[in-house]
């Protein structure tokens, strides 16, 4: 599959489904608290390996129970299907667990 930037279009639809997403300094980003450092280290554990299975690796930052997560497709200059696809399985992950 051929990486395209997305459309304004397609990360306003994305958002509207995905309301814990938004976009910050043009990357799809959300922001996760949770009970403690263990579970914080935990799901970031779990989006380690969703990411890697998918070959596509997210920015992040984790704060004692904070996790910052920000996805770009750097190959495409911008958000793209790989983005989504990443937040899409992280959205189910913490729907189903947190």
């Amino acid at each position: 599959m051929k990486l395209v930037k997305a459309t304004e279009t397609e990360i306003q639809q994305f958002i509207a489904q995905h309301v814990a997403w938004s976009v910050e300094n043009n990357k799809l980003h959300c922001q996760y608290v949770f009970n403690d450092f263990i579970e914080a280290f935990s799901f970031m554990t779990k989006v380690a390996l969703i990411a890697e299975s998918l070959n596509h690796h997210p920015e992040w930052c984790n704060s004692y129970k904070q996790v910052a997560i920000n996805l770009i497709t750097h190959e495409v200059g911008g958000i793209s299907e790989r983005d989504f696809e990443l937040a899409r399985n992280i959205q189910v992950m913490t729907d189903a667990k947190y």
